[in-house]
């Protein structure tokens, strides 16, 4: 498979600066850069973009997340390896995906609460700025057919 393009990110230069700025933000609300690459790679397993899933997952390795934890975020609410507080957080990531799956409200009160039980509005905040970012560069891999195992360096 080949990309049809280059990632529009790259091509336009001044989007990776700000993309860069808001990595930057999400980096600053205390929530654990493996759980980010959960997050990220949850997200993208949804949204089937196989150049995500691929870097999210090398991503973790790297972080030396367990195989087993790595290899269930697909099935977290079946899984152990997830404590409360992650599932709020992977709940709040699938249903703002899935924005149109709901007739109603995204992000019922009842989710939100669970969330801010777990989380302070600065870590609510890098989750939500990583959930959007997450599923923008999902959009842009997929148009423009971006393939597993691409090197962005």
């Amino acid at each position: 498979m080949e990309a049809r393009m280059k990632n529009p990110a790259y091509v336009l230069s001044d989007a990776m600066k700000g993309i860069g700025n808001i990595i930057k933000a999400v980096n600053t609300g205390d929530v654990p850069h493996e759980f980010q690459e959960i997050v990220a790679l949850r997200i993208s397993q949804i949204n089937g973009c196989s150049a995500c899933v691929h870097a999210h997952t090398q991503n973790l390795r790297k972080t030396g997340v367990s195989e087993d934890r790595a290899a269930t975020v697909a099935a977290w609410r079946e899984a152990p390896y997830f404590d409360d507080a992650e599932r709020a957080a992977l709940e709040l990531a699938e249903v703002a995906t899935r924005l149109a799956d709901r007739s109603t409200d995204a992000v019922s009160d009842e989710l939100w609460d669970r969330v801010t039980s777990y989380y302070d509005e600065k870590q609510i905040s890098a989750l939500i700025l990583l959930i959007g970012l997450t599923n923008m560069f999902n959009r842009m891999n997929a148009t423009v057919r971006e393939p597993a195992g691409t090197d962005w360096s």
